[in-house]
């Protein structure tokens, strides 16, 4: 299997711009998001794209390795399986956290539907150390990390996030993947310096790099990756540049794509010249971290603490729950919103009837009311069924054909698999109030 080495530029694979990207000229591999891809039935473009020798990187958001809790077989086996079914040379994932409660906590598991960061302490820095450890043993190729864009901080941080990704790669060896577009999101949010950061980091560690766009809303920036990038991330690119030449670059679109194609095209020529025009300077040199040695297991107590601060935080963020001391409850309330719209864009992604059914500012009215009152517990699949659910048994829907028509797209998905474990009567019941009222 080949192993990673020199990428070039790419662009984010997105079933959506499948043919763009196929036709679109210069285009050294592509990045796809693992969890989208099934590893026996790929899609017919990206094998497309091998055919061709574009490499494909897999690229998971699900597995929270900041998480407090030891990182799931299962879904460490699936990354895995994905990069063999691609051939790929390495696999990436965030330092992040995406899940927190449970039997450590005591308390509900909540999925936040989206990446959420960790503290930059020594507790937090040794369970992820050991997460990525334990990922890195799983996986047949090389893993790398990203650093995520954070609306807000958390109180009681002991390091810069330079200093915390240096010491991540010094005691695990992992390589990184250096998102600019998450340095602007923190420069403009938290005020962090992206130069300093840039200055702190282990460059020669950098598998590669993510550029995006974004957009200031509720007085903050959001790392949206549904607009054009701008000459700011393009300064932050440069400057990094300038300090070691990545071994590749990539452009990340996810929605809200541009009618023109040339757009995409455009940005790609300008990710490219950046690159090339920010030659590293020859006398500035970054010595890489040494060699990981022996590292010493998260104890359960700095676990312990961890998803109880996780999870207090998490509960705040979807459940309603008090504030921690200590946080801005302002940015808290601003990536509260954004996390259940986040949660209603998704869901009617992966169930687009719902929005057919009820009508697109009905499903995302009815759904943002819904978020308040249920937080999710699994996956946006289950989240969809259980919205539908919820509409039902509520008897929330007024008009009598969206109501039989939702009670039929309902009952067709509750199969046996989804209401494993809950009581078949909900669903008789849902079904019942229903029918009765239309």
């Amino acid at each position: 299997m080949r192993r990673s080495g020199q990428l070039g530029t790419g662009i984010g694979w997105r079933p959506e711009i499948a043919g763009i990207v196929e036709a679109m000229p210069g285009i050294d591999w592509v990045e796809a998001v693992a969890e989208n891809l099934c590893p026996g039935h790929l899609p017919e473009s990206l094998l497309r794209l091998r055919a061709r020798g574009v490499t494909v990187v897999p690229h998971g958001v699900s597995l929270g390795l900041g998480g407090a809790e030891r990182p799931d077989e299962h879904r460490l086996a699936e990354l895995a399986a994905r990069a063999e079914a691609l051939d790929a040379p390495l696999v990436t994932e965030h330092i992040a956290f995406v899940r927190a409660g449970g039997e450590r906590t005591a308390s509900p598991l909540l999925e936040a539907g989206h990446l959420l960061p960790v503290p930059r302490t020594r507790d937090a820095l040794d369970v992820l150390c050991e997460n990525v450890r334990i990922a890195q043993d799983a996986l047949p190729v090389p893993l790398a990390v990203e650093n995520i864009a954070a609306l807000f901080g958390w109180p009681g941080e002991e390091m810069t996030e330079g200093q915390f990704l240096y010491e991540l790669v010094e005691r695990t060896g992992v390589r990184l993947l250096i998102d600019v577009a998450n340095l602007h999101t923190n420069h403009v949010n938290r005020g962090e310096d992206p130069a300093k950061a840039l200055d702190e980091l282990p460059v020669e560690a950098i598998a590669y790099v993510h550029v995006a766009g974004g957009v200031e809303r509720d007085g903050v920036w959001h790392d949206s990756h549904a607009h054009p990038v701008p000459r700011a991330v393009l300064d932050i690119l440069a400057e990094l540049a300038s300090r070691v030449r990545p071994p590749g670059v990539l452009l990340e679109r996810d929605e809200n794509f541009p009618e023109d194609e040339r757009e995409l095209e455009r940005e790609v020529a300008a990710v490219r010249e950046t690159v090339a025009a920010a030659a590293p300077a020859s006398a500035v040199h970054h010595p890489a971290p040494s060699a990981p040695g022996p590292d010493t297991p998260a104890g359960e107590p700095v676990r312990g603490r961890v998803a109880l601060a996780q999870a207090a935080l998490l509960s705040a963020l979807v459940a309603g729950t008090p504030v921690p001391e200590g946080f801005d409850r302002a940015r808290l309330a601003v990536q509260s919103r954004a996390l259940a719209g986040k949660r209603a864009d998704v869901v009617a992604k992966v169930a687009p009837e719902l929005p057919a059914i009820l009508g697109a500012s009905g499903y995302r009215a009815a759904f943002l009311a819904y978020a308040q009152r249920q937080p999710m517990t699994a996956g946006y699949r289950r989240d969809a069924l259980d919205f539908a659910e919820d509409q039902l048994l509520g008897q929330r829907v007024q008009d009598a054909s969206a109501r039989r028509r939702l009670t039929d797209w309902w009952l067709e998905r509750s199969g046996p698999a989804p209401l494993t474990g809950r009581p078949v009567a909900r669903a008789l019941r849902a079904a019942r109030f229903a029918l009765r009222r239309g």
